[in-house]
C-alpha cells in the first residue's frame, strides 16, 4: 500500500466519527483544526511565494496560467478568489476583469491576506480588488454574487470541504464556474513513489533551512496526501449541486483542475 493509499484509509477512518478530522496523518476534533492550520500559515506567511517556487521548481506558475486560461473570466466579471493567499491569480484576474470588474481576494488567515494585500499594492493593483477574511465553510457573501470562483492549493486544508463547495454554489451566479486548483493523485505508481521520497524526506528539510518551519511543511505534506483523489472530488462537486464537472491532471496527475459549473 502506498502512502497515499494509506493516507486516505486513515481518512476514511476518521470520517467514521462525526466530531473528528484530519490535520495531516493526525485525528483531530474538529472544532480544533481551523485553528491549527491557521498557525501553519502564519509561520510560512513571509516566506510562502519563496518556497512555492522551490518546491514546484516554478512550475506553479505554469498550473495557475493554466487556471486562468480555464476560468473564462472577461472584463467586467466578478471574481472571487477564495483561499487566495498571496494573490497570484487575483493579480492576473484584476487585469482581466478591467476598471468595470472585480475581484475579492479571501482567505482565512489573517497572514496570508496581509502578504497578499501588500504585494497587490506594490504592483498598482488598486482599483478594482477588495480583501476578504472570510471561511470557505461560511462564505459572507450573497447568493449569485460571482461570475467565478476559484480556489487554488486550499481547499485540502478546509475542515468540511462539502460545507464549502456548497457555500461556493450558493455564492456562484447562474451559469457560473467553480475551478479547483490542487494537487491530486499521480497517475503512474513511479511518479507516484518518486513524489513521496520527496514530499516527505526533501520538502520538511527545505522548510527548515527556508522558512525556519519544517514541521509546518511536514504538515502540508501530509495533508496533500489526506485530500481526496480525482473522482472522489469530482463526485464531492456534482453532489454539492455543480454540473458538466470535469477534470484535467497536471504534471501527471500531481495537481489536477477540477471545473464545474453552476446551471
Amino acid at each position: 500500500m502506498s502512502a497515499q493509499e494509506s493516507a486516505q484509509d486513515q481518512n476514511n477512518q476518521a470520517n467514521t466519527n462525526e466530531s473528528t478530522t484530519h490535520f495531516g496523518y493526525k485525528t483531530v476534533e474538529k472544532s480544533d483544526k481551523a485553528s491549527m492550520v491557521a498557525g501553519v500559515f502564519h509561520s510560512v506567511a513571509q516566506q510562502y511565494d519563496i518556497m512555492n517556487d522551490l518546491m514546484s521548481f516554478g512550475i506553479h506558475r505554469l498550473w495557475k496560467r493554466f487556471t486562468i486560461d480555464a476560468s473564462g473570466v472577461r472584463p467586467g466579471n466578478k471574481v472571487l478568489d477564495l483561499a487566495g493567499g498571496t494573490g497570484d491569480l487575483t493579480a492576473k484576474f484584476s487585469k482581466l476583469v478591467g476598471r468595470e470588474g472585480k475581484v475579492v481576494l479571501a482567505d482565512i488567515n489573517s497572514s496570508m491576506l496581509n502578504v497578499g494585500r501588500d504585494k497587490l499594492r506594490d504592483k498598482g493593483l488598486v482599483q478594482n480588488i477588495e480583501y476578504v477574511q472570510a471561511n470557505a465553510e461560511y462564505l459572507p457573501f450573497e447568493e449569485n454574487t460571482f461570475d467565478v470562483v476559484t480556489i487554488a492549493f486550499g481547499l485540502r486544508n478546509v475542515t468540511d470541504k462539502d460545507k464549502a463547495l456548497r457555500s461556493i454554489f450558493s455564492v456562484l451566479k447562474p451559469g457560473g464556474r467553480l475551478l479547483v486548483l490542487e494537487f491530486s493523485k499521480p497517475e503512474h505508481e513511479l511518479v507516484n513513489k518518486a513524489y513521496d521520497f520527496y514530499s516527505f524526506n526533501i520538502l520538511p528539510k527545505m522548510g527548515e533551512l527556508v522558512a525556519k518551519d519544517g514541521e509546518s511543511y511536514q504538515y502540508l505534506a501530509e495533508s496533500i496526501r489526506m485530500h481526496p483523489d480525482q473522482e472522489t472530488l469530482k463526485t464531492m462537486m456534482e453532489n454539492a449541486g455543480f454540473e458538466q464537472t470535469t477534470f484535467k491532471n497536471l504534471t501527471g496527475g500531481v495537481v489536477a483542475l477540477h471545473k464545474g459549473y453552476k446551471f
